[in-house]
């Protein structure tokens, strides 16, 4: 959906290719690894909070391998193919290259390329803003962090009340 909305707002792309470490978690499944009960939907900043801070839970849970939400993979894996799709990326790219996915293996990815300790993805992964750009410069022996979370697109004041974020 984002790729053809990117297509729609520059015209033709380049034939895109679907790249598996780059799909996102599953929120749902991690959640309900820690709280396995129903659970209301969210409709109050309090209840939006405690969304959040179960979210954290069940993610710190995973990253530590104390869980294993139903239908992904481990952390371990996960991480493993968010690294895999940057290392394809420096080793077989010259120029721009384009990664559209989401919240997680963005913040991952960012993650990695700063050397930051796995735990930090969290805090990445919650600050990150629907439709944010993040750069990445590379080069054959490695990557660099240009810019995060950037949404220069919503900076017209017609457009300011379409950036949302966790």
């Amino acid at each position: 959906q984002s790729l053809a909305a990117i297509g729609q707002g520059f015209g033709a792309l380049p034939e895109a290719a679907e790249w598996p470490g780059l799909n996102e978690y599953d929120p749902a499944a991690l959640i309900h690894a820690i709280h396995p009960g129903p659970l209301a939907r969210p409709d109050t900043p309090e209840a939006y909070r405690a969304h959040f801070r179960l979210l954290r839970q069940a993610l710190a849970a995973w990253m530590a391998g104390q869980t294993q939400p139903a239908g992904m993979p481990s952390w371990a894996d996960f991480s493993a193919g968010v690294a895999a799709a940057l290392d394809h990326v420096r080793a077989s790219h010259l120029g721009d290259v384009l990664l559209v996915s989401s919240g997680g293996p963005i913040a991952t990815a960012v993650q990695q390329v700063l050397g930051a300790p796995a735990e930090a993805m969290v805090e990445l992964n919650m600050r990150i803003r629907n439709s944010a750009c993040t750069e990445f410069e590379f080069t054959p022996r490695r990557h660099a962090l240009l810019c995060f979370n950037h949404v220069p697109h919503l900076h017209h004041p017609e457009r300011r009340h379409w950036e949302t974020w966790a």
